[in-house]
């Protein structure tokens, strides 16, 4: 069973007992995203790291050309 299936079994199950509707797959998938991302931001400023730039930083020095 998929989240598609399950939404509509508990859309059929709140319909006949009179509840209210639950949200839709995928609803809140972006506030998620973002609760997340800001989280990571929030513990790098707690660490003493730059809160922005941490991936562009890191592909820089993966891509930097090696001195022999």
């Amino acid at each position: 069973m998929n989240a598609l299936h399950q939404y509509l079994f508990d859309t059929y199950r709140a319909d006949r007992l009179g509840e209210p509707l639950p949200p839709a797959p995928g609803t809140h998938d972006l506030a998620l995203l973002r609760s997340v991302r800001d989280r990571r931001r929030f513990e790098r400023v707690l660490a003493g790291r730059p809160a922005r730039g941490a991936l562009l930083t890191a592909l820089r020095r993966r891509l930097r050309p090696r001195s022999c």
